[in-house]
């Protein structure tokens, strides 16, 4: 998978200059996510233009996972928009265009993830007028950034959080649909049926492999390695830069490498969409050494849904931990 350039605006604590390779959602990918989404709209495939008309509930979502998850509440009742559906995209090659606009002022439900991870739904939402009901996943998850470190706002790898967003979903859009409001409410109950099963797999993992030590190139994973019992071992200063953008301080890359070589860990969880000089050494010290990678996205992989997408997630720690 090719890298993403990526924007992220400013985090919970503060400002912070990104250099080298830009993050996904940032607040400077407004006007690239806004005509994305003119794009990514509607149906499964998210193609065409989104309305509010009829008898389908308008959903705006910051990336195709939260569109998919609304579509698995919402069912043949809403129509949704993705902003963010490719993870090949470059949101900087883009400029806005009005259907964007019109989608997002006609939305009665708007996702966004928060945190600092897409603070440009915030942008577009004071600039539409809209009225939707804005449901922000890392407030719902009640997550909170440990002392004097910062939030980890990848809220959807952790599961309980994707249950409390499926219940206020379905609760928003039982507002703005209260005919449907069954629906929903049934939907989202099959959603956390299948979510827990998916929990069910992450404790076998955990009463198997707890205190196993794994390696990272980034922090987007960690919620789930942290219900497996699994322990991140990489140096912070490592995953950090890479997050940022930044360079890895020399130590830090070499203690890293070392994890890998001399088979300090037992897996390499691996950020397909940000490869860059710095972690490509990292998983070519992996495969060198034997040491199984596992690739992870931030966006769901063509053709899977958030629960197929979260099982091959668990199956490929599984596998790569046996």
């Amino acid at each position: 998978m090719t890298s993403v350039q990526r924007a992220r605006g400013q985090r919970a604590h503060g400002q912070r200059a990104r250099g080298g390779r830009a993050r996904l959602l940032g607040a400077g990918g407004v006007l690239a996510a806004s005509a994305l989404a003119a794009a990514a709209c509607g149906s499964s495939s998210d193609a065409g233009a989104v309305t509010s008309g009829g008898d389908t509930v308008s959903v705006v979502a910051s990336t195709n996972v939260y569109g998919d998850i609304a579509r698995q509440i919402g069912g043949d009742k809403v129509e949704v928009t993705s902003f963010i559906s490719d993870p090949a995209q470059d949101p900087h090659s883009f400029e806005a265009g009005t259907r964007t606009r019109l989608a997002v002022s006609k939305a009665a439900v708007v996702i966004e993830n928060g945190g600092g991870y897409d603070d440009f739904v915030g942008t577009l939402l004071k600039g539409s007028g809209s009225k939707a009901e804005v449901l922000n996943a890392v407030r719902i998850s009640g997550k909170t950034a440990p002392e004097g470190e910062e939030l980890n706002e990848h809220v959807w790898y952790d599961l309980p959080s994707a249950a409390l967003l499926a219940d206020r979903l379905s609760a928003a859009l039982a507002k703005a649909d209260p005919g449907d409001a069954g629906t929903y409410s049934a939907n989202a109950a099959a959603f956390k049926t299948r979510l827990k099963a998916l929990e069910g797999k992450v404790a076998a993992l955990k009463t198997a492999h707890s205190g196993d030590g794994v390696a990272i190139t980034e922090p987007v994973p960690v919620y789930l390695l942290e219900a497996a019992g699994l322990r991140n071992r990489t140096p912070g200063a490592f995953s950090e830069a890479i997050e940022e953008g930044g360079d890895v301080p020399p130590r830090a890359l070499q203690e890293t490498l070392a994890l890998l070589k001399e088979k300090k860990v037992e897996a390499l969880v691996f950020n397909a969409q940000t490869s860059g000089p710095q972690t490509e050494r990292l998983k070519k010290a992996a495969e060198d050494a034997g040491v199984p990678v596992v690739p992870v996205t931030e966006t769901l992989p063509e053709g899977q849904d958030y629960i197929t997408w979260m099982d091959g997630t668990i199956a490929a720690l599984q596998k790569a931990l046996s």
